[in-house]
């Protein structure tokens, strides 16, 4: 497993080659002690494994800590992105080891980005020292998420408070116990203008009203690496107006400038994920026999190999592309960039894991080895942060825009 393009500066490939020492002395060897532990404890348990708090003191005695946000860490996104896809290799425990997992990377810029001085002394500074986690909740089960102009949960102005209305549903983190935060998307004016009816607020997750339903998994799984997802109802919560993240009717915008870097961090991650199928793919074929030779000698299997190198190189040099357009011409710049990123790199790691659960046989689909649940996580980001269907009509409509504004012949 490896990057072919080294980080742009000294200090990004300083940084990089301690996170790749990293990885390879500590992370890796701790997935063994990290799974036994969720295995005894059970998938209704979200509670951390000991060793996750043991690999958060050395990432931090070896400076590899809040690196996704440039105004801490002095990365741009193309000298993160390295990193960020080498934490892919072991995404249950890697990106937390680092704080840098989500949803709290997306929140912790937000309120990076748009919280009071009160709202980042009582959340961020918490968050970035890694001490509590958060959770985003924005998709609504009774509505069609993927435009997000639908939610209906109700934020409602009341003296000096806002209440709280409604159900939300793959509200991630929101399982963790050491979650003490909810960002909430709801609609403050539903007569205003479609883009402009939706505010977002902070919800303290022991505050009255907040009832969760139950954790949703995806395919069997708790999704440990982003805290697990649960469906919440909201029942008159009523929190201070204070709470209210930038201004009212900014939600929609807010949103889409929360998840443009979170996109692009989840596809660095997926690359890494890849590779770590790659390398498991090879790995397995080399060391078992069929028909009389090698399985990797297969025309198939290297032909599966060839064909996942190819498509995780693509892949790589378009999410570097993005991160440079985004570090040059910023987020809102690059937001086709960033929609490209967003179907390609779930669409190559689930296809490189696919191939490799299919070179395991039935070792791929049990329990006994990290695809299954690799394959789990790359295939709802083709659902999370907006479908993929969405993000292709985005790109269409760039593309044809030109042809578009011709006049029709008759």
């Amino acid at each position: 497993m490896s990057t072919v393009l080294p980080p742009p500066s000294d200090r990004a490939r300083e940084l990089y080659d301690r996170m790749l020492a990293f990885m390879r002395e500590r992370v890796l060897p701790a997935e063994a002690d990290y799974h036994a532990h969720r295995a005894k404890a059970g998938p209704e348990d979200h509670s951390v494994p000991p060793v996750v708090e043991e690999l958060k003191a050395e990432a931090r005695r070896r400076e590899l800590w809040n690196l996704f946000l440039p105004d801490v860490s002095g990365l741009t996104q193309l000298e993160y992105a390295a990193i960020a896809e080498l934490s892919g290799w072991s995404l249950e425990i890697a990106p937390e080891a680092i704080n840098c997992a989500a949803p709290d990377t997306g929140n912790m810029e937000l309120l990076h980005l748009l919280g009071t001085p009160a709202q980042k002394q009582q959340w961020l500074e918490p968050l970035l020292a890694g001490t509590i986690r958060s959770a985003f909740a924005m998709t609504e089960p009774d509505v069609a998420s993927s435009d997000a102009t639908n939610i209906a949960t109700r934020i409602e102005r009341d003296a000096d408070d806002y209440v709280i209305s409604g159900r939300k549903w793959w509200t991630s983190g929101a399982m963790s116990p050491r979650c003490k935060l909810l960002i909430v998307m709801g609609v403050t004016d539903p007569e205003a203008e479609r883009h402009r009816r939706q505010s977002m607020i902070l919800v303290p997750k022991d505050t009255p009203g907040v009832q969760i339903q139950r954790s949703t998994s995806l395919f069997g799984y708790d999704d440990g690496p982003h805290g697990g997802h649960a469906e919440i109802v909201y029942d008159n919560v009523r929190v201070p107006a204070t709470n209210l993240l930038g201004d009212e009717g900014d939600g929609f915008r807010i949103a889409q400038e929360r998840l443009g870097p979170g996109r692009i961090h989840h596809a660095m991650r997926a690359i890494g994920m890849a590779e770590r199928a790659l390398e498991m793919m090879c790995e397995r074929t080399a060391r078992r026999e069929a028909f009389g030779r090698p399985i990797i000698e297969h025309g198939v299997v290297q032909r599966w190999i060839s064909e996942a190198r190819v498509k995780i190189e693509q892949v790589r040099l378009l999410v570097l592309k993005t991160a440079w357009l985004m570090d040059t011409v910023g987020n809102r710049g690059a937001r086709i960039e960033v929609s490209a990123i967003k179907v390609a790199a779930p669409d190559v790691a689930t296809w490189v894991i696919d191939r490799a659960i299919q070179a395991h046989g039935g070792a791929g689909v049990a329990q006994d080895t990290l695809l299954p649940e690799l394959y789990a996580v790359a295939r709802i980001l083709q659902i999370a942060d907006g479908p993929d269907e969405v993000h292709h009509m985005a790109i269409a409509r760039r593309e044809s825009r030109r042809y578009r504004s011709q006049p029709v012949a008759s």
